[in-house]
């Protein structure tokens, strides 16, 4: 019997379970996909990603976690179970020590159903560790310094803006815009400006492909397929990179507000650093075209993406899990 310490960052958009020694073992999308009439779960992850918008209506594909919190417990409870055996196979081991990723604004109680959920599954101990500060940790950043840093972690559900000073969070603020609304924000525009209904699944690969915050030097285009509303039948129109960022500004202006904010209510001693070291952009939302562009014209300081921003909150809450261990051997 081995025991393995595990680090999970449990996001809206997808799931990352970090095992110590090894490093990120699991990238899944956090959807489920599972039959109305009888509850029986048909595929979680990758496979039920698919399913979206393409299920027949006894099926329903459904992301459990709604902006960064548990909205479908027992759904979430099942496809955490799934994910942590996956990650650590059929070997018989002690119950693990788990920490888990929570974004900066949730409340106890929706804390709480992160703890239970996690429980349930088999952990030994939990640990919640907020975004920001597996983030700035996964980021590289030696958070035990009495150095102000500045992370903005952009998820699925919920952009985490904080400044971290001695292995803790000074000023911190969490918004509920985030990768999910830039998708939406895509459709809307799609069905106000070409009359063209589109799904979640095209907007992402639109946002992905050709999304862009600011002014690239070349314009690029990609080919959208979707329904006409006012024909009803299929149709295929090109849409510009610089027609997303039209639909992306009321959107990014909101990200851009709260760090403007969260700024404003640091202090002074740590202003200075961050104006110094610059601000870190972490999560699948910061690999937007042209967001570090947009952040350092509207805030005037040196903004960069860390190296691996996807899986920085993986890896920072999984360092967290190490840290915690080395703590109680001392």
């Amino acid at each position: 019997m081995f025991s393995t310490d595990i680090g999970i960052d449990l996001g809206t958009a997808s799931v990352l379970v970090y095992i110590k020694g090894k490093g990120v073992v699991l990238k899944e999308p956090s959807v489920v996909a599972f039959d109305r009439e009888t509850n029986k779960i048909k595929a979680i992850g990758e496979e039920a990603r698919l399913m979206l918008g393409r299920t027949p209506g006894n099926i329903v594909a459904v992301r459990p976690l709604r902006q960064g919190v548990i909205s479908n417990y027992t759904v979430t409870e099942k496809m955490l179970k799934y994910f942590i055996q996956k990650a650590v196979g059929k070997k018989r081991f002690r119950k693990p020590l788990i920490s888990v990723c929570v974004p900066s604004g949730v409340t106890e109680v929706e804390k709480k159903a992160v703890e239970d959920a996690t429980y349930q599954v088999g952990a030994r101990e939990v640990a919640i560790i907020e975004e920001p500060i597996a983030a700035a940790i996964g980021a590289g950043i030696d958070i035990s310094k009495p150095q102000g840093n500045m992370v903005v972690d952009i998820g699925g559900g919920t952009t985490d803006i904080a400044v971290i000073s001695l292995g803790g969070t000074v000023v911190s603020a969490s918004i509920k815009t985030a990768g999910d609304d830039f998708d939406e924000a895509i459709v809307r525009y799609m069905r106000q400006k070409h009359n063209l209904l589109i799904g979640e699944r095209t907007a992402e690969d639109i946002k992905i492909n050709i999304g862009s915050v600011f002014r690239r030097p070349e314009s690029v285009s990609m080919d959208v397929r979707g329904r006409n509303l006012v024909t009803g039948l299929p149709k295929t129109i090109s849409v510009t990179s610089e027609e997303t960022e039209e639909a992306l500004a009321a959107a990014t202006d909101q990200i851009v507000e709260a760090i403007h904010s969260v700024l404003e209510k640091t202090p002074p001693e740590l202003a200075a650093d961050i104006a110094d070291r610059g601000i870190i952009l972490t999560g699948g939302g910061s690999l937007l075209n042209g967001l570090e562009d947009l952040i350092e014209e509207k805030t005037g300081i040196t903004t960069m993406t860390a190296d691996d921003p996807l899986t920085a909150v993986a890896i920072g809450t999984g360092k967290y899990v190490e840290f915690i261990s080395e703590r109680k051997m001392r």
